[in-house]
């Protein structure tokens, strides 16, 4: 059957030489392309991909552990801010919101009229196990100390030294409940207490064997709860907790 007008002119353009339609037959032969249009025509379907391409996953970028001494550097050219140092890394404790700072206000005065304001040390380093003291320094929003406060001038306090131990958490409630209660059973702490803001209410820890605490109850509001060294005094969990 004769090819229309159309379909011939797209014939003879599939097949004259390239070089022809430049005026040039000493180029090498090529042969011209389809209009744009004609080339969507493809009976080629694209590929339904159902699982992600097997490809090794790449390397994790390089990270430094760092030291007690590393933080005295930094400290010194004022580069060290509001950070703490816990299992080799740099923990940005970040700024307190108001709750926050109720709360650690309001069990920071129960504690001082419990067992004294010099007993009390709030927001300072203190030692953990031997083999964690190299490479971590954690700062507890608040402790209660063995000795008077005045008696530390230097040295951080010992483990041994801690009669208690309390986090106020927000943001952090998560770590404070894992690694560093795992931090601070490894050195013997014999009681660490949690004040979760956000479910106001107070989860102590006790009992520390082979770096974890054995035994871990929480305090909701209504309820009272004594620390281990004054046994006779009872803080209701509510009262620090603003409503």
């Amino acid at each position: 059957k004769p090819l229309s007008k159309s379909c011939s002119s797209l014939a003879m353009m599939c097949f004259i030489p390239f070089g022809l339609l430049k005026g040039r037959s000493s180029v090498p032969i090529h042969y011209a392309l389809l209009p744009r249009r004609a080339a969507v025509s493809s009976n080629r379907m694209p590929t339904l991909v159902t699982e992600a391409p097997n490809r090794p996953s790449p390397p994790a970028p390089p990270r430094k552990r760092w030291t007690r001494d590393d933080c005295v550097l930094l400290d010194a050219v004022g580069a060290f801010g509001k950070l703490e140092l816990i299992d080799g890394e740099l923990i940005d404790k970040m700024g307190k919101l108001r709750p926050h700072q109720i709360v650690l206000v309001l069990i920071d005065e129960w504690l001082g009229r419990v067992f004294g304001n010099l007993f009390i040390s709030t927001e300072t380093p203190i030692d953990v196990s031997p083999e964690d003291n190299h490479t971590s320094e954690p700062e507890p929003d608040a402790v209660v100390l063995s000795r008077p406060a005045t008696e530390f001038p230097v040295d951080n306090p010992k483990p041994s030294e801690l009669r208690l131990v309390v986090e106020v958490s927000d943001s952090s409630l998560h770590f404070d409940l894992t690694t560093k209660a795992s931090l601070y059973a490894r050195a013997g702490i014999v009681e660490y207490w949690v004040l979760d803001v956000s479910a106001r209410r107070c989860v102590v820890h006790r009992n520390p064997r082979a770096g974890r605490y054995t035994s871990i109850v929480a305090y909701s509001t209504g309820e009272e709860v004594a620390p281990l060294a004054a046994p006779d005094r009872l803080l209701s969990v509510a009262s620090v907790f603003p409503l």
